[in-house]
């Protein structure tokens, strides 16, 4: 077989400089330059570029952390001071019923007159009543006043909310990059819920019961300070009378529905894991195990951020079928099974909030959006309630492996309510 004949080498250039024949190599074409690889960072470095964005997060992240310390930090110091887990959860549940009437409230005062100017003392009262609440343990004083001090934290103002209002202002006609700021916030709501509760034990358990408390404390108002502080990135107050301005509620109403059972899901998965995990002697591993799940929940936030996003019935069905690996590791009695359930399924979560919080500033009216954004919290830590209640009842009639099906089926639930309330609002 004749061989192939090689391509013809491109001709010499010859020139000539006084008397001497210069040949000249022939010049190879140029490479055309490698595409820069994208970094899953580089949406995160753009980011935080913009002015004033690293100051108010440095704020906003060491206000937020408490959020995960103050309800157990307020359980282990009054049960191990007055050795009743019942009024420590009495006084704990009180504290949340006044935070979704006082709330929406407090976030209605920040829209109308400005983060600062409401923030700082609504700030002041909620640690004013958590240092009253230390002081009321200590002095053995009166059970009602432990419930008055603890209701008194009500006052926190949402902080995400107001960091995610920083955000849409500053990001507003770049729907990327507010995908991507959006993610960031809801990865760092994960973390502190996840860390928070760590360092709250270690603080009541190492140091003293109080610690953790007195800890909270003051993160929420040295990080109040300093994100109130940041000026420039703050949105500017809409001045307007609340009754004045349509109200939250009417446009937001399915999406409130739909935060409820996703605040069912997250209560239900929290108690059967812990009930799950107790029954089998293994209650000492609850707290890393549910950690698996809020760690799945960062990452992904952080990753879905880099990623286009996807809408909201697709994340809502991602979902409802990971809820389901909880139950079937559970029913195979396998430890190592359900971390890497409870990872996974906490992995579809954050893709979920994020694209339904997005929806909330989409509909939110405007001069609304804080207070908007706080009544989507409100419903998800009703649901939470209802969905720990539920699964606690759930456990002691069929006790800690069916339990599991009702993340499942909140999720579903979830689904049913977005796609009743777009078929009803078509038909409109």
């Amino acid at each position: 077989m004749p061989a192939t004949p090689a391509p013809p080498a491109p001709p010499s250039l010859m020139t000539v400089t006084g008397s001497t024949l210069v040949l000249v190599a022939p010049r190879r074409p140029a490479r055309p330059p490698r595409p820069p690889r994208r970094s899953p960072a580089g949406p995160y470095r753009r980011l935080f570029a913009l002015p004033g964005t690293r100051a108010f997060t440095a704020g906003n992240l060491i206000a937020r952390l408490p959020m995960g310390m103050f309800g157990i930090s307020a359980v282990m110091m009054i049960a191990g001071q007055r050795g009743s887990y019942a009024l420590a959860g009495a006084v704990t549940a009180t504290g949340l019923a006044a935070t979704a009437v006082v709330a929406p409230l407090t976030a209605r005062l920040i829209d109308r007159h400005g983060q600062a100017r409401i923030a700082v003392p609504a700030t002041l009262i909620a640690v004013l009543g958590s240092l009253s609440l230390v002081v009321c343990v200590a002095l053995d004083a009166p059970a009602w006043t432990l419930f008055a001090s603890y209701a008194a934290t009500a006052t926190t103002p949402n902080i995400g909310g107001m960091s995610r209002a920083r955000w849409t202002l500053l990001l507003r006609g770049s729907p990327g990059a507010h995908h991507t700021a959006m993610s960031f916030e809801q990865a760092a709501d994960e973390f502190c819920f996840m860390f928070g509760p760590v360092l709250a034990a270690l603080l009541c358990t190492a140091v003293f019961p109080e610690a953790g408390t007195l800890t909270g404390a003051l993160l929420l108002l040295t990080g109040m300070l300093v994100f109130t502080a940041q000026r420039a990135t703050e949105p500017p107050p809409s001045g307007t009378p609340a009754t004045r301005q349509p109200s939250p509620l009417r446009p937001l109403l399915p999406l409130l529905a739909l935060f409820l059972c996703l605040g069912a899901l997250f209560g239900s998965m929290e108690v059967t894991s812990i009930a799950h995990l107790d029954a089998r002697g293994l209650g000492a591993a609850s707290g890393p195990v549910l950690a698996l799940q809020a760690a799945g929940s960062c990452a992904a936030g952080l990753l879905y951020g880099t990623l286009r996003p996807r809408g909201l019935r697709s994340c809502l069905l991602a979902m409802a079928a990971a809820m389901t690996l909880p139950w079937a590791a559970a029913s195979a009695g396998s430890l190592p099974l359900l971390a890497g359930a409870l990872l996974l399924a906490g992995m579809a979560t954050a893709p979920t909030m994020v694209t339904a919080m997005s929806e909330v500033h989409a509909l939110a009216p405007e001069g609304r959006l804080n207070e908007s954004m706080t009544l989507a919290v409100t419903a998800i830590l009703t649901g939470v309630a209802a969905g720990s209640a539920t699964a606690g009842a759930a456990v002691d009639h069929l006790g800690t492996t069916t339990p599991y099906a009702l993340p499942a089926t909140a999720a579903l639930l979830a689904a049913a309510t977005l796609v009743t309330a777009r078929a009803v609002t078509r038909t409109r």
